[in-house]
């Protein structure tokens, strides 16, 4: 049975979703492609597994002090969109890769769009990181969380991996 929690972050309020001890689902507000909020299932203990060890994750990630997330995932999708969820998770910190580079890297060097595709129906934002996937001239385009969320997350690895620049916030 499904549970949800609400954490805030730098980016906005995240809904956590678990599913069998495992997170299933991070989702942010006005987020495209948002599952109904009835399958988030009831409010959780935010001191329970797997939130409790989320959070913590998401609160070192945005202090600078995590590169790369270790949790549990429940992640439901073809099994395309598998393929495509678990490429981004080889994406380094603070890089970025291009919507072809990552098809070319699944052996299908044609299907970007598909690869756009799996890309935005991620159900686990941030710590599936699908925001380090850009254009081919390497424009932002497209992200679940709004432009402006991946901006600010691109800016902050960034940020993070060179010590120079600056964040912007949404």
């Amino acid at each position: 049975m499904p549970a949800h929690v609400i954490l805030d972050s730098p980016v906005g309020p995240l809904t956590l979703v678990a599913t069998g001890g495992a997170l299933s689902g991070l989702y942010m507000e006005k987020q495209r492609h948002l599952p109904a909020e009835e399958t988030f299932g009831a409010p959780g203990d935010p001191d329970t597994e797997p939130f409790a060890t989320v959070a913590a994750q998401l609160t070192a990630y945005f202090a600078g002090e995590l590169t790369e997330f270790d949790v549990p995932l429940d992640l439901h999708g073809t099994p395309f969109q598998q393929r495509v969820w678990t490429a981004l998770q080889e994406i380094p910190y603070g890089e970025t890769t291009t919507y072809g580079e990552l098809a070319a890297e699944l052996g299908n060097p044609s299907a970007s769009r598909a690869v756009g595709l799996a890309n935005g129906r991620n159900p686990v934002g941030v710590i599936v990181p699908c925001h380090r996937v850009v254009g081919s001239t390497g424009s932002l385009t497209g992200y679940g969380g709004g432009l402006d969320r991946k901006r600010y997350l691109l800016g902050f690895e960034r940020k993070i991996r060179t010590g120079a620049g600056e964040a912007m916030l949404f």
